[in-house]
C-alpha cells in the first residue's frame, strides 16, 4: 500500500464506525472528556452525512448500557446500530458482513472505551486487512492512562492516528465547494 493510500482518507473508500457511545456507559465517563468526544463524533457524523460516507454504530449489551446517545444517533438516523456482546465489533458477524459488503477499505474509528472495545476492534480490523484511522480526539476511556496506552498499542499495530479536523479536510479534499463551506464551519 502506498503512503498516500495508507494515510489519506478518501470518501469513496471510507466508512465511519462509532463504537459504544451509549447512555449508561457515558455516565461513568469524565463529563468534560465526554463533551469533547460527543462534539467531535458529531462533527464526524455531520461530515459523513454531507459527503456520503456510510456510518455504522455499535452498541455493547444494550439492555445494560442503553442505546447510543440520541445526540449522535439523530445525526445518522438511518445508519445501522449493531448490538454486540463481544468487546471487538468484529466478533459480531453482522458487523463484519456490513463492513465487507460496503466495499469500503478505510475505517474511521470513534467511540469508547479506547482500551477495551475500540482497541480490540481496531486490532481485528487491521487483521482483516482494513486501513484503520483512529480519531484520537474522538475516543475515550474512564482513565486517561488506559486511553493513551490503547492509542499507543493501536499505532504499533498499524492504525493511523488522526484528529477530527484532519478527517474532515481529508474527506473534503478541496476548498471552495458547498460541502467545504458547510463543514469548515464545524471545526472553527
Amino acid at each position: 500500500m502506498s503512503v498516500k493510500n495508507k494515510f489519506l482518507l478518501d470518501p469513496t473508500k471510507a466508512v465511519l464506525v462509532v463504537i459504544d457511545v451509549q447512555e449508561r456507559l457515558c455516565t461513568a465517563m469524565d463529563q468534560n472528556a465526554l463533551g469533547q468526544l460527543t462534539k467531535n463524533a458529531g462533527i464526524l457524523l455531520d461530515s459523513a452525512n454531507e459527503l456520503n460516507v456510510p456510518v455504522i454504530f455499535t452498541e455493547q449489551y444494550v439492555k445494560g448500557l442503553g442505546p447510543t446517545l440520541n445526540e449522535l444517533r439523530s445525526r445518522a438516523p438511518t445508519a445501522p446500530a449493531i448490538e454486540k456482546m463481544t468487546f471487538s465489533c468484529c466478533g459480531n458477524d453482522a458487523f463484519l458482513k456490513q463492513l465487507k459488503e460496503s466495499g469500503k477499505t478505510q475505517v474511521i474509528v470513534s467511540g469508547m472505551e479506547t482500551h477495551v472495545c475500540v482497541l480490540q476492534t481496531v486490532i481485528e480490523l487491521l487483521d482483516n486487512g482494513f486501513n484503520v484511522h483512529v480519531v484520537k480526539d474522538a475516543v475515550m476511556s474512564r482513565s486517561s492512562d488506559n486511553r493513551q496506552t490503547a492509542i499507543e498499542a493501536m499505532m504499533l499495530a498499524g492504525a493511523v492516528p488522526t484528529s477530527t479536523e484532519a478527517v474532515v479536510f481529508q474527506l473534503l479534499k478541496i476548498a471552495g465547494t458547498e460541502s467545504f463551506k458547510k463543514l469548515s464551519k464545524l471545526v472553527k
